[in-house]
């Protein structure tokens, strides 16, 4: 390639010196010329720094993307008005099939604010010298941030010493609920630092916010730590609870279903209780004589701290003794969502104590001994 350049270069200086000979034509001080001014131009380009979008030009674009979206929706026989963004990704795939196994090679119709990144502001002044002292980093945001978070950890400490040397000891308050929550992900903290991270430089920051948050007295720099936390739909919201029933003696009672196994089960609980719990009419001590199985019975009382306080009657078929206990066990937890609170629900969630069990017995193979189990080998 290098030889093939110089040939031709070496070919354009002939021809232009021959021309300058016959007709006066420019010689090779004009090639020189250009070359220069090129030269000029380009590093002139590079000292003015990365380019920015301006305001002016996204304004062209959204413009320019209303337009197209308006003809898009006369094509398809749409009202303009109401065609969306779902609409248009529609049409384009559509009109515009494309068999490209690459995405990002596919013909797309998105708002200029999807397309273009979002720009940080100027970093230099008029004289292209830097306003931040971590310019020349490459990640000026970053190395802030990492600065800043171990200014905080310094601080933790050292309000941990000054209660140390006054006696106190932490508790519960001083440390930070992080429950419902998970730090930012890698894309999420490139679009608050306007900067590309790796994986390492990623790694690096939220092991210093783990560090951060283990200290005895973190809760003093809770507001800034939840900044890179995000909080977790509550999966409890999801969770249908019935309202209490009152029967005609003015008590309140919720009925639920539950299921594990071949067994079913169908439990009514009732507020203002003694503890009682009677199954298929029997005294659940005489039904269930395993004491496994009594714990599994009365665990959703005890983890909400209510035995004692509600009675409880119970209608079981099928499956064995485990499988019963299992839906009376889910049935019962989803009564009790009722008389309690949508933190206590979250916590049920947490627990298990809402999710049924979808392990059953899995069948016998043909060919086989058992499920798993094959037939013992014989040489003869």
């Amino acid at each position: 390639m290098k030889v093939l350049a110089c040939q031709l270069l070496w070919l354009l200086m002939r021809w232009f010196d021959y021309s300058n000979a016959v007709g006066g034509g420019v010689g090779i001080e004009t090639i020189r010329q250009i070359c220069t001014t090129t030269t000029a131009q380009r590093k002139k380009v590079a000292a003015s720094g990365p380019e920015k979008y301006t305001e002016a030009f996204i304004k062209k674009q959204i413009e320019e993307f209303s337009i197209g979206k308006r003809h898009l929706a006369n094509m398809m026989g749409e009202d303009p008005e109401t065609f969306t963004q779902e609409d248009i990704d529609k049409a384009i795939a559509y009109l515009f099939p494309s068999g490209l196994f690459e995405k990002r090679a596919r013909p797309i119709m998105k708002h200029p604010t999807e397309i273009f990144p979002k720009q940080r502001a100027i970093q230099w002044d008029e004289d292209g010298r830097p306003f931040h002292f971590l310019f020349y980093t490459g990640k000026q945001s970053y190395y802030s941030l990492m600065h800043e978070m171990y200014g905080k950890l310094l601080h933790i400490q050292e309000h941990q010493d000054q209660m140390r040397t006054q006696g106190l000891l932490p508790d519960n308050k001083a440390q930070i609920n992080l429950i419902g929550s998970r730090w930012l992900i890698k894309e999420e903290l490139e679009e608050m630092l306007v900067e590309k991270l790796s994986d390492q430089d990623y790694l690096r920051c939220i092991q210093l916010l783990e560090r951060l948050v283990t200290l005895p007295w973190c809760a003093i720099e809770e507001d800034y730590v939840l900044k890179f936390r995000k909080q977790l739909p509550v999966q409890s919201k999801k969770q249908v609870i019935e309202p209490l029933k009152y029967d005609e003696r003015g008590v309140a009672f919720s009925t639920a279903e539950g299921r594990r196994k071949t067994a079913t089960a169908t439990v009514t609980v009732y507020d203002n209780g003694s503890g009682k719990i009677t199954v298929n009419g029997d005294h659940y001590l005489l039904y269930f004589p395993v004491l496994q199985d009594r714990e599994q019975l009365m665990f959703p009382f005890q983890f909400l701290d209510r035995l004692g306080k509600h009675d409880m009657i119970c209608s079981v078929s099928g499956g064995g003794r485990a499988a019963q206990v299992g839906a009376i066990r889910l049935a019962s937890a989803r009564a009790l969502c009722s008389f309690v609170t949508e933190n206590e629900v979250e916590f049920m969630r947490q627990a298990g104590l809402l999710t049924p069990d979808p392990r059953v017995r899995e069948r016998k193979k043909p060919g086989q001994e058992g499920a798993r189990r094959k037939f013992t080998w014989k040489k003869r």
